[in-house]
């Protein structure tokens, strides 16, 4: 389903675009398709990576890489979500790569998101917790401070030591029992010192691709087509 998503996400990449490329599972199948198309045609594109991750599968495939400093308005970002609600506001960030995705989709023209039917949830949170990327400086402070604003917390571990972002920070997930006001969730979370970026996309996806067992299909704002 992941697959039959990305292989979509394919139709909306046109020659000479300046592409963002996002992190995880479901954009690995872009990019190995991407690879494919570019080889084939050929197609002429420029790519930035939101991930150190990314960057590699990048140099691996053939993609060609460049930078938001080269290219500061990116044309099309496609990326994955971990939750898509109905009004196309996102969680994403169980991949690590929050903050560099939100950077690259806010420069971006039209953000596309690909996922599988799994991710398509009546309201956000139901199933995956905020990831919210802090400085390694008092963390435990910025952490309870996240804790007051009604959420369980847990700092993100990898081999029981804390799992490092690309940019050298820490990753406290916010499991909440019901968001219900998602943008004013975003601005209160970010208000806290030590917050570098948190997992709710508000209002920044153009439209999704949901990958599932009957097809492709495709949301967007307030149309499902």
């Amino acid at each position: 389903m992941k697959q039959i998503a990305a292989e979509k996400a394919l139709e909306y990449i046109k020659n000479n675009m300046i592409l963002g490329l996002g992190t995880g599972s479901t954009v690995n199948y872009l990019l190995q398709e991407l690879s494919t198309k570019i080889q084939q045609e050929p197609l002429t594109i420029q790519a930035i990576p939101t991930s150190h991750q990314t960057k590699k599968i990048m140099k691996q495939t053939g993609i060609p890489i460049t930078t938001l400093k080269n290219h500061p308005t990116i044309d099309l970002t496609i990326d994955g979500a971990d939750e898509v609600d109905s009004d196309l506001n996102l969680i994403k960030g169980a991949g690590g790569a929050l903050t560099r995705e939100k950077i690259i989709a806010y420069h971006s023209k039209t953000l596309l998101i690909i996922v599988d039917d799994s991710k398509v949830v009546k309201s956000l949170g139901m199933n995956n917790p905020i990831p919210v990327e802090v400085l390694q400086f008092s963390y435990t402070a910025t952490q309870h401070c996240l804790e007051e604003l009604g959420c369980t917390t847990t700092l993100r571990t990898i081999v029981n030591e804390p799992y490092i972002t690309d940019n050298g920070n820490y990753i406290i997930d916010c499991e909440f029992p019901r968001i219900t006001e998602p943008e004013t969730l975003e601005i209160k979370i970010n208000m806290i010192p030590g917050v570098v970026e948190n997992g709710l996309f508000i209002n920044m996806a153009d439209r999704v691709i949901v990958g599932g067992k009957q097809g492709i299909h495709t949301l967007e704002k307030a149309i499902i087509q």
